[in-house]
C-alpha cells in the first residue's frame, strides 16, 4: 500500500496508466452525454476517492487523480474524437462530425485558459491543432459538397417546444 507521504515518489510508476484511463472514461462519456467529463467523474468511476473528497484540500491524504494526469488523458481526447469523426462520414453520419467539431473546439478554447509551462502537456496540447486542423477540414469538405443540413456554426437546432392540444384555461 502506498503511504500518504510517498504518493509522489512512486507517481511515476502509474502516471500514463492513469492518464490513459481517464482518456478512455472522457471517450465513454462524450459518446453517452456529449459533454466532457468532471476530474470527480473520473476519481468515482476508478474508486480512488469520494466526488466531494477533493474540496477538503488534503490532496495527499489518499491515492488520487492527479490533475495534471487528468489533463494529459483529456489531451488525447482531439485525437480519437477526429478518427471517429472520419469513421462518422464515411458511414454516411454526418451530423456527428459536427458535433465533434463543436465539442474539440470548445475543449481546446478551455486548454487556452490555461497557463501552461514549456512542458509535456503544454506540447500534447499544442499537437491539437492538428487534430482540429483534420476535423476542420472535415467540417468544410462537407459543407462545400452540400452534405450537411445545417450550417457548421451550429450543431442542432433546439427542439420546437410542444404543442398544447387544448386552449389554456381561461
Amino acid at each position: 500500500m502506498i503511504t500518504a507521504d510517498n504518493f509522489y515518489k512512486y507517481h511515476e510508476q502509474w502516471r500514463n496508466h492513469c492518464s490513459n484511463l481517464v482518456l478512455a472514461i472522457a471517450i465513454m462519456v462524450w459518446m453517452e452525454t456529449d459533454r466532457l467529463v468532471t476530474i470527480a467523474e473520473v476519481e468515482t468511476l476508478l474508486g480512488f476517492r469520494a466526488a466531494g473528497d477533493r474540496t477538503t484540500g488534503d490532496e495527499n491524504s489518499r491515492f488520487h487523480l492527479d490533475l495534471e494526469d487528468f489533463l494529459y488523458g483529456l489531451c488525447g481526447l482531439p485525437a480519437e474524437l477526429s478518427r471517429f469523426a472520419q469513421n462518422a462520414v464515411i458511414r454516411g453520419d454526418y451530423l456527428t462530425s459536427l458535433r465533434v467539431s463543436k465539442f474539440l473546439h470548445d475543449l481546446h478554447a478551455g486548454f487556452q485558459l490555461l497557463n501552461l509551462k514549456n512542458d509535456g502537456l503544454r506540447k500534447r496540447f499544442d499537437a491539437m491543432k492538428y487534430d482540429l486542423k483534420k476535423i476542420e477540414e472535415i467540417v468544410f469538405d462537407l459543407s462545400i459538397r452540400g452534405l450537411l443540413t445545417s450550417p457548421p456554426t451550429s450543431v442542432a437546432a433546439p427542439a420546437p417546444a410542444p404543442q398544447p392540444t387544448q386552449p389554456p384555461p381561461q
